[in-house]
Order: structure tokens, then C-alpha cells, then sequence
């Protein structure tokens, strides 16, 4: 067995329906550039109604259609800020917390010691959250329940060194399911190929069609700090 194996992220989407929503940081093949990806895919319709936008400091998610916008706490929020030449990547307004953590000084495991999983039971969903640095190495962390009863929560946090062609994969469901089964696991760790647009169409093209609704992509240079994104929603 080859722990060190770089999986094929192609193939990890292509052979799962619901993965949820997904973070995946690290480095392209020549190491200069830092990659980030985060997608959100939804089974009902008000997880299905939602577009990435663009903000100053990075993305929020929008109502699609506001007139079919039901309850809004666990789908509208910002999923990317930037803060300085870092950026903070999550599935939820944990974005916040680690941002306003981080503007006092305070790490990013304190940030997510006053949160927990989602209290959407019985599924439970984790929050999954990545912290990348301005040297491309990186953190990712999931909340996630306990136990079946969503009694208490665990927590666990990765730290990567960021390596040229390696990132980490991290979502929130092992698989479809009801309920669904939360991740399992350290982030798999999975190979960074191509040109920006090869990797986005990479991850776009194998997420469920049925499932998948946006994808945020962004290379950052590494000597200079110029980033370059793409958004892609399905309903735009």
C-alpha cells in the first residue's frame, strides 16, 4: 500500500453522487501556484437555488430565485474571504468567526472551538473549513457530530506544507444516503494537475450533474500574490 498515492480527484467525483459541499487546497505540479476549489452541490430545491457571487474579498452564495428562497440560515453565507494574503475557504458563516478570530490574533482551531455541526438532524452536516497561507502550506478542519443523537460535537484540524501537484480533498458526506453519512477520515489526499482552466473543467465535469450547483476555483502566485479566479453556476 502507497499512503503517499495522489488519488485521482477525477475520479473521486465521478464515482460519487453526493459528495455535498467540498474543499480542496493545494499546489500546482511546479509548485508556484496555490489552488483552491470549493463546490456546493444540493438534493432539495432550496439547496438547489443558489449562485456564487463575486465579492470584494471573495464569494457569497444568492438566492437563484428569491421567491422560492425557504430558510436561509445554513445556505446563505460567504464561503471565501480573503484576509491579507490568506484566505479562509468554509461551508458555512463559520467563515466569519475564523475571519474575526484571526483579525484579533486568535488561531484558527480557536475560531472553530465555539462552533459545531450543522443542527440539521438527522444528517448532521459537518462544517468544513480550510485556512490557506500565503507559502501555499494549509489547514482544513470538520465539526461533526459526536454520535447519532447530535449530542456533542468532535473536532479535528490537518496541517499540510503545501507540495508541488498535491492538495487535499474534504467534503462534507462520504456518500448519498438518508441520512447521510458524514465524512470519514484525514482529507484525501489527491494529485493537482493541469492549467487553471483544466482543473476547474476537471471538477465541474465530474460532479453529479443532477447534484452539482456552483464551483469557485483561484491560483494564487506564490512569489507575487496575484490570484486568478472562475466561478461556475449551473444555473447561470
Amino acid at each position: 500500500m502507497n499512503i503517499y498515492e495522489n488519488r485521482d480527484l477525477a475520479a473521486l467525483l465521478a464515482a460519487n453522487t453526493y459528495p455535498g459541499r467540498g474543499i480542496v487546497l493545494g499546489k500546482t505540479a511546479d509548485g508556484k501556484e496555490s489552488v483552491v476549489a470549493y463546490f456546493i452541490m444540493g438534493r432539495s430545491e432550496n439547496s438547489r437555488n443558489r449562485v456564487f457571487v463575486k465579492e470584494p474579498d471573495g464569494i457569497r452564495t444568492e438566492a437563484h430565485d428569491p421567491a422560492k428562497l425557504a430558510d436561509p440560515s445554513l445556505i446563505i453565507y460567504h464561503p471565501v474571504r480573503q484576509l491579507g494574503r490568506g484566505l479562509i475557504v468554509t461551508n458555512g458563516d463559520q467563515t466569519d468567526t475564523i475571519r474575526d478570530f484571526l483579525e484579533q490574533g486568535l488561531p484558527f482551531e480557536q475560531a472553530l472551538r465555539t462552533r459545531a455541526f450543522e443542527p440539521d438532524g438527522p444528517n448532521w452536516t459537518p462544517r468544513i473549513s480550510g485556512l490557506l497561507s500565503p507559502d501555499g502550506s494549509y489547514k482544513l478542519s470538520i465539526l461533526k457530530s459526536a454520535d447519532a443523537e447530535g449530542s456533542a460535537c468532535a473536532r479535528y484540524t490537518f496541517e499540510y506544507p503545501g507540495l508541488a501537484g498535491v492538495g487535499h480533498f474534504l467534503h462534507t458526506y462520504v456518500q448519498d444516503g438518508n441520512p447521510i453519512p458524514t465524512f470519514q477520515g484525514e482529507p484525501e489526499r489527491v494529485a493537482i494537475t493541469g492549467t487553471m482552466e483544466e482543473f476547474t473543467d476537471l471538477v465541474w465535469n465530474n460532479l453529479n450533474p443532477d447534484n452539482k450547483i456552483s464551483l469557485y476555483v483561484r491560483f494564487t502566485d506564490l512569489a507575487t500574490g496575484q490570484a486568478r479566479e472562475t466561478i461556475i453556476n449551473k444555473y447561470n
